[in-house]
């Protein structure tokens, strides 16, 4: 299958921040780290010219591929497959969870819009009951390289990759790294490299607190000014100064510590503290 060569019959549009993923390799994996079977439904974001939806049709019970691009509507419809339905739609104008339930969700994403993407798979750390994402067995994510590296972060990461992003994937799901891809497997090449990223979701989330909006404004204010120590941080989010002392003690964190130091179990056990000292 010559994917290189059927790329470039099509000009990629930047405005959508098309790339085409030309490595037969590369897709091979995606859809082995899926492991599809004759029971599964599968949702495929941004199918673009079909390279990886001609593979799902072989394996699924039924996909969804979800394309926003006219051109790329038209390429699809070439496919010839009964168990394939075409969604000429915005994924994030879509609902998830009228195609079914235990989806597997294949995504080669324009990287601009990762983060709305995953919000509107996940629903935000505070969203208990998110259709979308209680419709959703799995992820499997290409997303650009550095991005990745945030979504599996964790306070043992270097600097500036452990923040909202980490833990909204973790909070949901039990994510896992898969593959770097260079740049060269995709048509036109992107300045960047990226990565296959995997998200097994969970019907729990990850920590049980009183108050999971609290716990989401605690999060925000810890990422929010990362040069500051998580005192100042809490400060600057408006949180009293003399509750915020009271509460680093109560909970044995260093005032001198920073948001990104903290691992999401910290943080919720900081949150509750603190919503406590009010």
């Amino acid at each position: 299958m010559n994917y290189i060569e059927r790329a470039k019959k099509y000009k990629a549009k930047k405005r959508l921040g098309q790339n085409f993923l030309i490595d037969a390799g590369i897709i091979d994996t995606i859809v082995n780290t899926a492991d599809i079977n004759k029971n599964d439904t599968v949702l495929e974001i941004g199918s673009g010219l079909g390279f990886v939806t001609e593979k799902l049709v072989e394996s699924a019970k039924k996909v969804y591929a979800v394309e926003l691009d006219d051109d790329m509507i038209k390429e699809l419809h070439k496919i010839n497959a009964e168990n394939l339905e075409i969604i000429h739609k915005d994924i994030l104008k879509t609902d998830l969870f009228k195609f079914g339930d235990n989806l597997k969700i294949i995504a080669n994403i324009p990287y601009y819009i990762t983060s709305p993407i995953l919000v509107h798979l996940l629903g935000e750390i505070d969203d208990l009951s998110n259709k979308n994402r209680s419709s959703i067995s799995e992820i499997i994510l290409m997303v650009q390289y550095e991005v990745a590296r945030r979504i599996i972060a964790d306070e043992k990461s270097p600097s500036k990759e452990f923040g909202m992003l980490s833990i909204l994937a973790q909070f949901w799901s039990d994510v896992e790294f898969i593959k770097k891809v260079p740049s060269g497997a995709f048509y036109p090449s992107p300045k960047v490299n990226s990565a296959i990223v995997k998200l097994r979701i969970n019907k729990n989330p990850l920590l049980r607190l009183q108050d999971y909006s609290f716990f989401r404004k605690v999060v925000k204010a810890c990422f929010a000014t990362r040069r500051k120590n998580i005192k100042n941080s809490l400060v600057n989010a408006g949180f009293p100064k003399a509750v915020i002392e009271k509460t680093l003690s109560d909970v044995k964190i260093v005032e001198n510590l920073r948001g990104e130091n903290l691992s999401i179990e910290q943080i919720g056990v900081l949150s509750e503290k603190l919503k406590e000292n009010l």
